[in-house]
């Protein structure tokens, strides 16, 4: 391992991300199932313990913090102790949280009650209509005044309302005329809002969706990557392939990273781990294939342990210096 790959990682603690998109509040209910209940034919769970885990672009935050960069976050969330509780944790692992706006909607909370390790049910709280008219130009006239403090943007899209065409087009604006380097973490339905981003970085599914193209062998993936190149205009794209690792499209060339986990146990989270790294390491002065190969390295160590949303700089390091 050269000096460069040691050098963009620890450059990660000179770098200022802002992170924009849908904030959302994990909230995990464990219990035991041991008998059904005499109402109705449903499990009845014995609550043992509950936990609260950041999600969306909240968990893009704490991955960015993890890895030793510097974020502040830009989003919304509702007056109630939801929203309290988010802004809590995110301070608390030293996330900027002066770009939340309060708004009358509810908190996105995403519930789900676990016995046995297995999802009984899952209740989602939210308000996912697009904000529009003056809150929306609210924000963008807000991103306006702090963009020049960022190295780099992430838009994380989890089709919760923060994210329409219409924001998009803002911050592209906004963007531009600071040459800033906008990465989007892309969701199904939304893939001709990007038009203009920096890098997209989509899993499979979202690919295959995005591009209409399913998805079954080398020729579908590289047609696949080359559309979504069209629609971007110019953007580079970066597909997570779970086990098959991640394939990187730029202008002039296709190159597929294998993997390098060597367990994988839980994909949760992986592509807000993915995107925070490979922006990261590209704001550190990495090209996109070098900082593909860091992201690579990044979602190894979180989808090898069940329930890890985040690892560090350091483990990234170890990573490298085990291969």
């Amino acid at each position: 391992m050269g000096m460069d790959f040691q050098e963009i990682i620890r450059g990660f603690r000179n770098i200022n991300m802002l992170v924009i998109g849908d904030l959302i509040l994990d909230h995990y209910i464990w219990g035991k199932v041991e008998r059904i209940s005499p109402e109705a034919p449903v499990p009845v769970v014995e609550v043992t313990r509950e936990s609260f885990m950041l999600g969306g672009a909240a968990n893009v935050a704490h991955n960015i913090v993890s890895l030793g960069g510097r974020v502040s976050v830009i989003g919304m969330n509702g007056k109630d102790p939801a929203g309290g509780a988010l802004v809590q944790m995110l301070e608390r692992k030293g996330v900027d949280c002066s770009g939340i706006f309060v708004s009358e909607r509810p908190t996105t909370v995403k519930t789900r009650v676990i016995a046995h390790n297995q999802q009984v049910v899952r209740f989602d709280r939210e308000d996912s209509n697009y904000i529009d008219g003056k809150r929306l130009n609210g924000i963008l006239n807000y991103i306006k005044s702090v963009i020049p403090m960022y190295d780099a943007i992430i838009i994380s899209d989890y089709k919760k309302g923060m994210v329409s065409a219409r924001f998009i087009k803002g911050i592209l604006n906004i963007s531009k005329a600071e040459k800033k380097f906008v990465a989007v973490d892309p969701k199904v339905g939304h893939f001709n809002y990007y038009k203009g981003v920096s890098l997209i970085t989509p899993n499979l599914a979202e690919a295959s969706s995005g591009a209409n193209i399913e998805i079954k062998d080398e020729k579908t993936l590289l047609d696949a990557g080359r559309t979504l190149m069209k629609k971007l205009a110019g953007g580079a794209v970066l597909i997570t392939r779970g086990e098959q690792g991640m394939s990187l499209f730029e202008k002039k060339k296709v190159v597929h990273i294998p993997t390098v986990a060597k367990k994988v146990y839980d994909v949760t989270g992986a592509g807000d781990t993915v995107i925070s790294a490979i922006t990261l390491a590209h704001a550190s002065g990495a090209g996109l294939e070098k900082a593909a190969v860091i992201a690579n390295h990044a979602a190894g160590i979180v989808v090898a342990e069940v329930g890890t949303a985040v690892t560090t700089d350091d483990q990234i390091l170890e990573s490298f210096n085990r291969t």
